[in-house]
């Protein structure tokens, strides 16, 4: 099967095939050049990937302030939950 360009390829597209380059590299069967060229690829549909996030946010922030909402803020996972009898 022939590879999609990767500007043409969706998200989620990339999300798989990043984790599909990730397995083959982990696995350690590929000779010195395909894993050279397995791990550019890695890094081009890391990089897309990563801007459109970015697109998306930016999308989201404008579509917050046409409509009056709020800012975006950062979403933190607390690090430590208390157990239960302990005070939070």
């Amino acid at each position: 099967m022939a590879k999609k360009k990767l500007e043409n390829l969706s998200f989620e597209e990339s999300l798989n095939e990043l984790d599909t380059i990730v397995q083959n590299l982990e696995q350690g069967d590929l000779d010195l050049e395909e894993s050279m060229t397995l791990f550019e690829r890695g890094l081009t549909l890391s990089k897309l990937s990563q801007k459109k996030l970015q697109t998306a946010e930016q999308k989201v922030k404008i579509l917050l302030e046409q409509n009056g909402e709020q800012q975006l803020q950062d979403f933190d996972l607390p690090m430590n939950k208390p157990s239960s009898g302990e005070p939070s």
